[in-house]
């Protein structure tokens, strides 16, 4: 009696494909955005990040950077009070970069986001503090990530803010990768803005 070919192994589902499970129990399929569903642009968001080749805590940020509701999409899928629980779905330095980013206060962050000792201005707390390098670009790449696929799916938003994004992310040029900018010009026409 010959032996049974082994079986194949388990596919474990991996952690965007959990993640993605865990966005629908909490409604994200449900919740209109630009371009469709939340969860359809969250995960348009992800696919972007990947194409850039960012690291996998920033493309799993990606996929939750609205979580908490952001400056600019008040909706939350989470309170901040459950912010262990998306750690433990997404692992603790993606759920940081979330946290962060909805943190933000875009109108005060922005202009300064690029420079070293810039402030960082929290919604949250109305305080001000510094944030580091890494953190600085993983906000600025997700924030090109997080318009470019807006601009990317609605010609009129894209018609309507383009101009102005495009000063963003020049105004972002140092913290960008190079993909990121390559979109951005692509997208948006960036034609003469110097590298990096």
């Amino acid at each position: 009696m010959s032996a049974s070919p082994p079986s194949p192994p388990t596919v474990v589902p991996s952690t965007a494909a959990q993640t993605v499970g865990f966005l629908r129990q909490l409604g994200a399929e449900q919740i209109a955005h630009p371009g469709g569903t939340l969860l359809a642009h969250l995960c348009r968001v992800y696919r972007l990040l990947a194409a850039w080749d960012a690291r996998p805590a920033l493309r799993l940020a990606g996929l939750c950077h609205a979580a908490y509701g952001t400056d600019g999409f008040p909706t939350a899928l989470l309170s901040l009070d459950r912010r262990t629980e998306l750690a433990r779905v997404i692992g603790p330095e993606a759920e940081e970069i979330v946290h962060v980013y909805a943190a933000m206060n875009r109108r005060a962050t922005y202009p300064g986001l690029a420079a070293p000792n810039a402030p960082f201005y929290d919604r949250f707390t109305g305080g001000a503090r510094a944030v580091n390098r890494s953190l600085r670009e993983d906000l600025a790449e997700l924030t090109a990530a997080n318009e470019l696929d807006l601009a990317r799916v609605n010609p009129v938003f894209r018609e309507q803010w383009g101009p102005d994004l495009l000063a963003l992310f020049a105004g972002f040029r140092p913290l960008l990768s190079g993909q990121a900018w390559e979109e951005a010009g692509t997208l948006l026409g960036a034609g003469g803005y110097p590298e990096k």
